[in-house]
């Protein structure tokens, strides 16, 4: 899977992200802080990774700043992306299954090394659900009732 993953601070919890999902053998394109020269900015970096998602060249995405919020805020301005802030993976494997999220919205500052790969099983095990409701929920937003 190719996973676009954004940062606006190199931090350990960054770089353990990196290494996690490379190790779990995906396809990592980093932005942000996470590669040297771009713009490491939390609504440039983040919609930057997004941007890979709604292009359909990236599966997934994974946007990360100090709480986490303006990297969702920012991913979700985004057409075609459904950003969640996920802080643990019972919310990660629900924004997965309930409202086919495609980003992921991670905190650096509260996201620790376990808790990190708890959300990461979660949310790479989990898919849309088949519930009627939800897909109509998410189908809203994509169609023009929802804009």
């Amino acid at each position: 899977m190719r996973i676009a993953v954004s940062s606006d601070m190199d931090e350990p919890v960054a770089r353990l992200l990196v290494a996690e999902l490379r190790g779990r053998g995906h396809d990592v394109l980093a932005y942000g802080a996470l590669s040297p020269g771009d713009d490491a900015r939390w609504a440039v970096c983040s919609q930057a990774a997004a941007r890979e998602v709604a292009a359909g060249t990236a599966d997934q995405a994974v946007v990360c700043c100090w709480t986490g919020t303006g990297a969702s805020i920012a991913a979700n301005k985004v057409p075609g992306v459904r950003a969640a802030l996920c802080a643990d993976a019972y919310t990660a494997q629900g924004a997965r299954r309930w409202n086919d999220a495609n980003v992921l919205a991670l905190s650096l500052r509260l996201t620790s090394e376990p808790l990190l790969k708890e959300i990461l099983d979660a949310w790479f095990t989990t898919g849309a659900g088949p519930d009627a409701e939800d897909r109509e929920n998410v189908a809203y937003l994509e169609g023009p009732a929802g804009t």
